[in-house]
């Protein structure tokens, strides 16, 4: 036999068995990740986040926020929501990430959209099979490496084109060398294995491989969410009809680099494609997605909407099936029921309500028809209390699954301000930070519309006197028909003072065996209990000293007046 056949029965021997073991773990990569995904699914996320993770993941979202109203950043970290996005996270998919903290952060306030999103999420939650297989295709885009998928594709429009000249010439000798084989088939092998050698040196050392290596990754990730383009083709599930047709409409902008987009990749392609694997050597022999790239570059510029419109169909699916898991995880929840409003009070119920980020929760139920001041000593449970009842609204309007027994509410704005801090790089001091904080929510309360207002120690950064007189009016300012304030504060003062305009709560504690004990229920009316002062007792301060501290107390609650 010809020693130029059997070259190429050896070669083509050698494909043939690459390409049946490769196809041999992509079938058992898909058997892990189902596996994975019936694992993980109604249980806690697994994933571990590293420094950064989160605030890279936001970026879609402070893309997508424009004028409606969104979840802002003083409220976001006041009530802890980067580590209840994290207890939610069960997606597959950069897309499904990126969409799932956006939706956290813009409540919805269209009954429509609602009803839209709760039918998926329930569609999902019925039919595992369904949600499986959405979930194997979701799978197949993996998450990025550079924190949120539209940073990485979007990166695109700022892509520079690369000169191809000498990468055309190298390629034309490795055909001619290829062509030349049959004729002197051991001088003309061992020059294209040289050939080769320099080419892929060059395509790893070359200042244009350099150049846009990083963009290579990009047209990776947008290509791994067009092959799934594809392969959603076949689903033709009615309450996914709209995201089809989203991602149809979206797919057909990049119909024309198709073909050519078969070449070009990136070092993080990961979707276990035989074909792809194999022509990433011809990529290095070649330097075909070098060849390729400028052309598909100019097919890709100014399609950021389409891109978008893909990420958004393909996250909103990715995101509904991990708040369908995050329904199965939690112990009790509820769908919200969103009552009418016009001019009249807002109204708020919500009964057996428990934070869905403590380990053993109190559950706790109230009404809200107007505003409510809670008192209470230190680590009673007034500021968990109150972060909960705002989280509870946001989950309404985003994830619509309350981790209560019954939620009714009007659709409510929610804005915060509890858990803030000195800002040493602007050189403010934190009563500048405090009272900017309490301008935003009285800027907002202005407009006649639903909302939930949480102040946790109004003015703590001042002193007694003037945070009485301040916060009794800023107090007084926020009731309102269409406002639902809810302060907590160690100032029984003004408990007093704002009686006829706000419902007093407290939570209690008790001193058993020289020791502070809390059982974190709510309780109608002013805090009584001086557990405080009796602690000075327990600790050992002077019997005159707590006396006198008792008296005075009781005094004050008498008269209403401090004496000397």
């Amino acid at each position: 036999m010809h020693p130029y056949f059997v070259v190429l029965l050896v070669t083509f021997g050698i494909l043939f068995l690459i390409f049946f073991w490769i196809l041999y773990n992509s079938r058992k990569q898909r058997r892990i990740i189902l596996k994975k995904i019936r694992r993980l699914y109604g249980q806690v996320p697994e994933r571990e986040y590293s420094p950064g993770d989160i605030e890279a993941v936001s970026h879609y979202f402070r893309r997508k926020a424009g004028e409606a109203f969104y979840i802002d950043d003083i409220t976001w970290n006041d009530l802890d929501m980067d580590r209840l996005f994290m207890l939610i996270n069960q997606t597959v998919s950069s897309p499904g990430e990126d969409v799932l903290y956006s939706m956290l952060r813009i409540p919805l306030f269209d009954r429509a959209k609602i009803e839209e999103r709760e039918k998926l999420i329930c569609f999902f939650a019925e039919n595992h099979q369904k949600r499986e297989k959405m979930q194997l295709l979701l799978s197949s885009v993996g998450k990025t490496w550079h924190g949120s998928l539209s940073d990485t594709i979007l990166a695109l429009e700022e892509a520079p084109q690369v000169n191809t000249g000498l990468h055309w010439v190298m390629l034309v000798l490795l055909i001619l060398n290829l062509a030349a084989l049959p004729f002197a088939p051991v001088y003309g092998f061992l020059s294209f294995i040289i050939l080769g050698t320099v080419n892929i040196v060059f395509y790893y050392t070359g200042k244009d491989r350099i150049k846009i290596e990083a963009y290579l990754d990009c047209f990776s990730s947008l290509l791994k969410m067009l092959s799934l383009a594809e392969k959603t083709g076949t689903v033709d599930w009615p309450e996914t009809k709209a995201h089809m047709e989203k991602i149809r409409q979206g797919r057909l902008a990049f119909h024309s680099m198709k073909k050519r987009a078969f070449f070009l990749t990136g070092k993080n392609n990961a979707t276990g494609d035989p074909s792809q694997l194999l022509l990433d050597y011809l990529r290095m022999v070649f330097h075909l997605d070098i060849l390729v790239y400028n052309s598909i570059l100019k097919d890709v510029k100014g399609k950021t909407g389409e891109i978008i419109e893909i990420l958004d169909a393909f996250g909103e699916l990715d995101a509904v099936i991990s708040i369908a898991s995050f329904r199965e995880m939690i112990p009790l929840w509820s769908r919200p029921e969103f009552t009418e409003w016009e001019t009249g009070h807002v109204r708020l119920l919500v009964e057996d309500m428990y934070h869905p980020l403590i380990q053993t929760p109190v559950a706790n139920s109230i009404q809200m028809g107007r505003g409510i001041l809670i008192t209470g000593s230190n680590a009673s449970g007034k500021s968990t209390f109150l972060k909960n009842l705002a989280v509870n609204s946001i989950l309404a309007q985003t994830v619509l699954t309350c981790t209560c027994a019954s939620y009714q509410a009007p659709l409510l704005k929610v804005m915060t301000s509890m858990a803030l801090r000195d800002d040493l790089s602007g050189g403010e001091s934190y009563f500048i930070v405090e009272i900017k904080s309490l301008k935003r929510i009285l800027d907002e309360s202005k407009k006649k519309e639903p909302f939930l207002c949480i102040i946790d120690e109004v003015l703590r950064g001042t002193n007694t006197i003037e945070r009485i007189a301040a916060s009794s009016q800023i107090l007084s300012v926020l009731d309102r028909p269409w406002i639902l304030p809810a302060a907590a504060t160690h100032d029984i003062e003004l408990s007093y003072i704002l009686s006829k305009k706000y419902e007093n709560y407290h939570f209690e504690e008790e001193i058993q065996d020289d020791q502070v004990v809390f059982n974190y229920l709510l309780q109608r009316g002013k805090a009584t209990t001086r557990n405080a002062i009796r602690l000075l007792g327990v600790l050992g301060y002077d019997d005159g000293i707590v006396k006198e501290a008792a008296r005075a107390a009781e005094d004050f609650e008498k008269t209403g007046v401090w004496k000397a």
